[in-house]
């Protein structure tokens, strides 16, 4: 018979809380509860908390009228749901779970999500507790994706990819931004993503500003265009970014598109097992510092990915954590010119026992689109 694979990650959410001598995790809606339970809690002004102690069952404290939808989700795992009527106090009851746990005195991890005005009211009814951060716990649980997670990364990569093979069919001169952005939104959807997350079209100088967000500009003749794309397929996220010209490049662009390609792919090399993600950074930022573009590469390597768009781990210089098989992340360098045009390439990629895998596959080299 098949485990429930959040039953198993609830196991060793209890077995990280004990090592790390945390009593208690509290999580409001996240991926974090998402990870832990498979119910994607809707995040509304009533309360609902999943305790997870450290030894015994996890309950979820939740509103009584999304108590039915919440029960459905948490079928087959040992985890209470306990409703709360519009005249009761939810952290009364979550200060019961906490007591029939023996640690509503102890170190309680809270949901880095949670909003400020349920921690403050947990803080004024827990006055002996000791409050950090969730992810101190749960970053080692979700950091390295399992087997399956991969799989459904490698989906959700497959199918921003065939987003990406249609850029060639649209047209780019004359039209704005923010036209070009709603079709890559529906694109992104009809290649079979449940939601689009975003969509960065940034044409010329707008290239320069890593989250542009689409305007009013018209896209000229010789424009570089910066296209970042993602959605979310399942709980998964992708996120990938190529960059095309309108017809021929600008003076010095191919040059210092040449440039950031060796770079993405040094990057993309230097992944294995034991390297720090620093390393991978490194691998980037060198490549482009020595052809003098240096201070032109103004963000971080890459970010983590799996439930949410941005995770653990962090691809940055400083984050000497060792790269360990299964985690997922972008290898992203980018190249700006402020006033001028940016230049970016984003692939997600794993790491394996064997070096990276490529989860986008779409071409590397620069798009050429008619004008």
């Amino acid at each position: 018979m098949a485990t429930n694979p959040h039953a198993e990650r609830l196991a060793r959410a209890g077995k990280e809380l004990a090592g790390r001598g945390v009593d208690a995790l509290l999580l409001g809606p996240s991926a974090d509860l998402y990870y832990l339970t498979g119910y994607d809690a809707p995040p509304l002004e009533r309360m609902t908390l999943l305790v997870v102690p450290a030894q015994g069952d996890a309950r979820l404290v939740v509103p009584a009228l999304e108590a039915p939808l919440a029960r459905e989700h948490l079928a087959g795992l040992d985890v209470e749901a306990t409703p709360w009527n519009e005249t009761e106090d939810p952290v009364a009851l979550v200060r019961g779970a906490l007591d029939a746990a023996g640690a509503a005195a102890g170190r309680l991890g809270v949901g880095d999500r949670l909003w400020s005005a349920f921690l403050l009211r947990l803080q004024a009814q827990l006055p002996a507790a000791e409050f950090l951060a969730a992810s101190a716990v749960t970053r080692a649980l979700r950091m390295v994706k399992d087997a399956a997670e991969v799989e459904a990364l490698a989906r959700v990569a497959a199918a921003i990819d065939r987003v990406v093979d249609g850029l060639g069919e649209l047209r780019w001169a004359g039209r704005t931004e923010q036209d070009l952005a709603r079709d890559l939104d529906r694109a992104v959807r009809d290649a079979g993503h449940d939601e689009t997350c975003f969509v960065i079209v940034g044409s010329g100088p707008n290239g320069a500003s890593p989250h542009h967000v689409a305007g009013q500009r018209v896209i000229q003749p010789r424009d570089p265009v910066v296209v970042d794309i993602g959605g979310r397929l399942a709980g998964y996220c992708s996120d990938t970014t190529r960059t095309l010209v309108v017809g021929e490049p600008p003076d010095g662009f191919a040059e210092l598109y040449e440039v950031l390609q060796d770079a993405q792919e040094a990057g993309c090399q230097a992944v294995a097992p034991g390297v720090r993600a620093a390393a991978v950074d490194a691998a980037c930022r060198d490549r482009i510092a020595a052809a003098g573009h240096g201070e032109h590469f103004i963000h971080r390597t890459g970010h983590g990915i799996g439930l949410e768009e941005h995770e653990d781990p962090y691809i940055v210089e400083g984050n000497d954590e060792p790269l360990a098989a299964g985690m997922a992340f972008s290898v992203e360098p980018g190249i700006y010119l402020p006033g001028r045009f940016g230049a970016r390439i984003e692939d997600v990629v794993v790491c394996t026992e064997t070096g990276a895998r490529r989860l986008n596959t779409t071409a590397r080299g620069l798009r050429v689109v008619d004008g």
